[in-house]
């Protein structure tokens, strides 16, 4: 097959340039075969294996994706090339040479990726939600082939959303009691709990099981405690202690075993770039600067590499690189990391220009992509030299029946809820008069409490606002007092920090548009030789700087008193002691103009509108007189919106580290996490109910943190937002796609119960010491068996009759003799003999 005068592998032929799909190929003799869909999911370490997915853009991928046609839009397509720990070089060197002969295919524009067994990309583990299996063996001529034959195999399980199942090696030197094992017999599974294991792999121990059993059709799934081997049923435990022998049992402890932080890494503070070149016939790496780093960095010329350390090394190739750039990126990204000294499982990926991914552009201080809409509900135009913007609409009644909307335009309402503001005073609160409300000093620190109702059920947000020339104290008082206020509202507040300067859509639409920000502030205790100016007052002369085009966007703030403050696209509000102006520039809207007309209406003097280019002396003259002040158009990349991203947060190990959740869900949210949603401008801290209170109290500095540590260089006032488990409002759950407000986590102890349920509706098979099947009732271990409540005994047992669900040979431990003995005995001695064992 060819394509454009090139060569295409015949096992390429199911990709089509313009169809959503994903496929797995392995190397198999050297040759490209498609791997059985059965089989996606199930790695052999001893092979090399292409995954392609192909998307619409920001959708994600995965294993249940269905081939469809998609006309009149590009697509996002990832090629990864994934290579085994045991996988020979020539394996290897064939899978990356076709992943480049697939990217010619298609143009040369899909992402490549070099995926290593235990090291892979979170992109690579989103596509198999339910899990990975390293197996050993593999298709090449040396190693052990995969056959019909089933011998025990022993398998480790970790990872608390997408498991990692590990081939091991069936002894109780590969056991280790921090984590889960399931010993797969096929007759009978077995899933070992070591004791220190979380909920999390036991419940992922349990699904193991299931899909072990579901590709044997049929098998018996027996749960085992680390210590409690010994309370296996007779033949249960034979069997068992064929593989595992109880009484040679040793297994490590959690901390000699290897950290379950594998995927985990720390985050990169410093993120580097290189300017690769091979002007001169050989290639140059040379080090262009230590980030931030901007999209105008990269110069399509050149191809470059982004160095994130262990986090990753990426390879942008430019429109304009030479075809031996294109060709070798991969391999020179690999001879960088040598160089570098590396480990050789250091995730790479290659990245053409105007085509980067999500992972790529996150890493820049800022990225503008052509032809997007920039900044949620707004999109840019530009008119005779000024950049401007134009607002749209949204009904606020919808916000709640469609958190989709309410993600986008950051509301939970419309505003209009009832609210009380305190002022912090001598690391106290002074309740602000409500017709004060919307005044606002950079002074000082102020809690806002907001509450609206939905359905039948009120819902709260403490808002603590924090004034940019507040003092530590009263910022730390800010923060002390909303914490109690929350905690006074049975802790069912979303806590909310807010920098002066960095408001959201919702704090400014509490105030109708009439919020004013004002230099100076009250003079406390905390600072009293601080020399603030106060409050305003009638008399005083200020000028404000008014910035929204609607009651839900606008703001005025106080800067200095000079015509130097003056900008052409904004519009200025000058208060004087006999006169009130409002100065138009002219990159200014309608809209905007008209925000500016109704603030000032708020103050006692008939306001006097200036366009700029007409003012008069008596403008200047109260100004202080002309100067040359900011007349450039205020472009429309300045505001360009960053890549939504989940992750979880941890410290507490040591070093800060967060783990990204790529094409992330609702149940990515496990209760017992606390998790970081950045959406750009704005950063949410979710708190699970099984978090801990130390969790809890961290939360806001685990926030800071992140920003941090982001290599792009994060503005640390970055609005903050807490909000709990069963509490989010709407503007947080529109991220999550569908949002099940019934949704509850996956509990290891259903899942076991339903596994119970379903072998004992199998017409259950008893299994014999040869490994041959007796039809029978279920087997149960006699602590099963001795619970008092009928309620907590196995779906199939007869209260009445529990004796006949233990195996011959505990039967005999148990009562002393045979099951055909017993039978023998009148009915009377039969229940005498039950109750004095606790069967009865």
């Amino acid at each position: 097959m060819t394509t454009g005068g090139k060569p295409i592998d015949p096992a390429f032929r199911s990709v089509k340039p313009n169809q959503i799909a994903f496929y797995i190929w392995r190397i198999e003799k050297l040759t490209v075969v498609p791997l059985p869909k059965e089989q996606w999911g199930n790695f052999y370490r001893g092979d090399s294996y292409i995954v392609f997915c192909a998307t619409e853009p920001g959708q994600g991928g995965g294993i249940h994706m269905t081939p469809r046609e998609v006309r009149g839009r590009s697509l996002e397509i990832h090629i990864h090339f994934w290579l085994g720990s045991e996988t020979s070089q020539d394996e290897a060197g064939i899978a990356a040479y076709k992943t480049v002969e697939l990217d010619d295919y298609l143009g040369g524009s899909p992402v490549q990726h070099r995926e290593v067994e235990s090291a892979e990309s979170k992109r690579f583990m989103a596509y198999f939600r339910s899990g990975i299996r390293y197996l050993d063996g593999g298709i090449t001529e040396g190693f052990r082939h995969v056959t019909d034959e089933h011998n025990p195999s022993m398998y480790q399980v970790k990872g608390k959303r997408i498991p990692v199942i590990r081939q091991v090696p069936v002894s109780w030197e590969s056991v280790n009691d921090g984590d889960v094992y399931v010993l797969d017999m096929k007759k009978v599974i077995f899933v070992w709990n070591g004791k220190n294991a979380n909920k999390h792999e036991k419940l992922q121990g349990a699904l193991a099981a299931q899909k072990l059993k579901g590709e044997h059709g049929g098998s018996i799934i027996v749960f085992v405690e680390d210590g409690k081997e010994d309370h296996l049923g007779g033949l249960s435990k034979e069997l068992f202690d064929k593989c595992l022998p109880i009484n040679r049992k040793h297994v490590l402890t959690q901390e000699q075993a290897p950290s379950d932080e594998r995927a985990e890494k720390r985050v990169a503070e410093e993120i580097k770039l290189y300017r690769c070149s091979d002007e001169s016939g050989t290639l140059r790496v040379i080090e262009v600067k230590t980030g931030p780093l901007f999209q105008a960095d990269l110069v399509s010329e050149d191809s470059f590499i982004v160095d994130n350390a262990s986090n990753g090394i990426f390879v942008w190739i430019g429109k304009r690189a030479t075809a031996k750039e294109r060709t070798e990126a991969m391999r020179n990204a690999i001879g960088f990391i040598k160089k570098k000294g590396y480990a050789p499982s250091t995730p790479v990926t290659r990245v053409i220009d105007g085509g980067e991914p999500l992972e790529f552009r996150s890493l820049f201080k800022r990225w503008h992509v052509r032809d997007e809409v920039v900044g949620v509900g707004r999109t840019y135009q530009r008119g005779r030299g000024i950049a401007k913007v134009v607002q749209t609409n949204f009904d606020a009644a919808n916000l709640h029946a469609n958190p989709h909307l309410a993600a986008e335009t950051r509301m939970v309402d419309d505003g209009s809820g009832h609210k009380e503001i305190w002022r912090i005073e001598d690391f106290d609160i002074k309740e602000v008069d409500s017709k004060d409300h919307g005044r606002f000093y950079a002074g000082d620190c102020y809690i806002v409490l907001y509450c609206y109702t939905v359905g039948n059920r009120d819902n709260f947000i403490l808002y603590y606002w924090i004034g940019a020339k507040s003092s530590v104290d009263e910022q730390g008082t800010a923060a002390m007092w909303t914490i109690q206020m929350d905690e006074k509202l049975g802790g069912k507040a979303t806590q909310i920090r807010i920098c002066q300067g960095k408001e959201t859509p919702h704090f400014m639409a509490m105030f109708d548009g009439k919020m004013v920000i004002y230099a100076g502030g009250v003079e406390s205790s905390f600072d009293r030789s601080s020399g603030r100016e106060g409050f305003k007052r009638d008399g005083d002369t200020y000028l404000l700087h008014v910035r929204g085009t609607s009651p839900r966007n606008t703001k005025a703030t106080e800067v200095v008193c000079r015509a130097s403050s003056l900008n052409s696209n904004d519009v200025f509000i000058l208060h004087t002691p006999s006169a009130l102006f409002i100065w138009n520039g002219k990159g200014s809207t309608g809209d905007e103009r008209e925000m500016a007309r109704q603030l000032a209406h708020e103050e006692k003097l008939e306001p006097t509108t200036v366009m700029e280019g007409q003012e008069k002396s008596d403008f200047w003259t109260a100004i202080g007189g002309k100067e040359p002040y900011h007349n450039d158009p205020r472009l429309a990349e300045d505001e360009t919106e960053r890549p939504v991203r989940l992750f979880q947060c941890s410290n507490a190990s040591g070093p800060f580290r967060v783990e990204e959740i790529v094409n992330f869900e609702q149940s990515d949210l496990v209760e017992d996490d606390v998790m970081l949603l950045d959406i750009g401008d704005e950063i949410y801290i979710w708190i699970g109910e099984g978090s801990n209170s130390e969790e809890r109290r961290e939360a806001k500095r685990v926030a800071v943190e992140y920003l941090k540590t982001d290599p792009s260089k994060r503005d640390l006032d970055t609005p903050i937002i807490i909000v709990k488990q069963g509490l989010e409002p709407p503007c947080f759950t529109g991220f999550f796609g569908h949002w099940d407000t019934d949704w509850k986590e996956s509990k290891f102890e259903d899942v076991a119960a339903k596994i119970e349920e379903a072998n004992a509706a199998m017409e259950t098979l008893t299994i014999t010491a040869n490994g041959g099947p007796t039809k029978s009732l279920t087997i149960y271990p006699l602590e099963k068996l001795l619970v008092l409540d009928p309620n907590e005994l196995p779906m199939d047992v007869d209260p009445a009759n529990k004796e006949k669900h233990l195996s011959a040979e505990e039967f005999q431990q148990v009562f002393h003799m045979s099951k055909d003995d017993f039978s023998a005995l009148p009915q009377w001695k039969q229940t005498q003999q039950k109750k004095k064992v606790g069967l009865f």
